[in-house]
């Protein structure tokens, strides 16, 4: 049973709703889709909101009460299995944590028998771009096109209509995935073909959680030079050397407070960036020092 859960980037912004500016969804009922929702947890739900606010008709999975009530408040449709959200939608969203999820979804037969021909598949999940590819393959016997979005925000980013999505696709496929998103998102980045929106993404969670080591390196030289983690952390967000992990580490008030967050969605996907890596003949470089003094083995932790 896939989990519904959409992984969150981490490009910082306001956590308090009240801090951030509303962005009111396109008005575009003129255009309004019907759309099949997979995964209404806690990305998935102010998503499905927006899509509903802007005049899209959407069925979302709900397979408990929590989630069927959620569902049916943001004013769409709940159904109890992914097939039902396909029947009959001109857009699938996927928005689970990992690959096994995408592919035990995407791999069933009565889902794609379920999308009409020229549908679209959006996948938000973050995960190996051999995933989108062998999704799109089996999707395209069917007559459907397959697009990989994931995004870099959470779900306040969401409700702001200010979410960031790679975009990885066809140039016709991403033009139809954009009158969608961008009930949710911008910017929207097209970044190449089918599978480039998850090199990108890869990339940058690898890149973000080098930035954590060497903000826990820097706190581990402050100490010893009689500083303590607060007082650096207070100092730096106003100095030359801020930045995004800097400003989240401090937000939450030490390296180890913030790696509870986002340890889970870093070791998996910096574990499929190293894979792809591998298979290319490549490999993390310097990266990967950093990378071991922000996620240190579980034990050590």
């Amino acid at each position: 049973m896939a989990t519904s859960r959409c992984v969150a980037g981490f490009r910082h912004r306001a956590e308090a709703s009240d801090a951030v500016a509303r962005r009111p969804p396109p008005t575009q009922k003129e255009n309004s889709m019907r759309v099949g929702f997979v995964g209404a947890g806690r990305m998935g739900r102010p998503m499905i909101a927006r899509l509903v606010d802007a005049g899209h008709t959407v069925r979302a999975v709900a397979r408990n009460a929590e989630a069927h009530a959620a569902v049916t408040s943001a004013g769409a449709t709940p159904v109890s299995s992914s097939t039902r959200a396909a029947l009959d939608a001109e857009v699938l969203i996927v928005c689970v944590f990992s690959d096994d999820q995408v592919r035990e979804i995407c791999s069933d037969t009565a889902l794609l028998a379920d999308l009409p021909a020229g549908a679209l598949i959006v996948l938000h999940t973050t995960g190996s771009p051999e995933t989108t590819t062998s999704v799109a393959a089996a999707a395209a016997r069917r007559g459907i096109g397959v697009v990989d979005a994931p995004v870099s925000g959470g779900p306040h980013d969401i409700a702001a209509g200010t979410l960031t999505v790679f975009l990885g696709g066809s140039d016709t496929d991403a033009r139809r995935a954009t009158e969608v998103l961008r009930t949710y998102a911008d910017p929207i980045l097209h970044v190449g073909e089918l599978g480039s929106g998850q090199r990108v993404k890869l990339v940058n969670n690898v890149l973000f959680a080098a930035q954590i080591g060497l903000v826990a390196d820097a706190v581990r030289l402050a100490t010893h030079l009689g500083l303590s983690e607060p007082a650096l952390l207070s100092a730096l967000p106003h100095a030359s050397s801020n930045g995004n992990a800097i400003t989240r580490i401090a937000t939450h008030g030490s390296v180890a407070k913030f790696r509870t967050t986002a340890a889970e969605f870093l070791r998996k996907d910096i574990a499929v960036a190293d894979q792809v890596a591998t298979a290319l003949g490549a490999n993390l470089g310097l990266l990967e020092t950093a990378i071991r003094a922000a996620l240190p083995p579980p034990e050590s932790i």
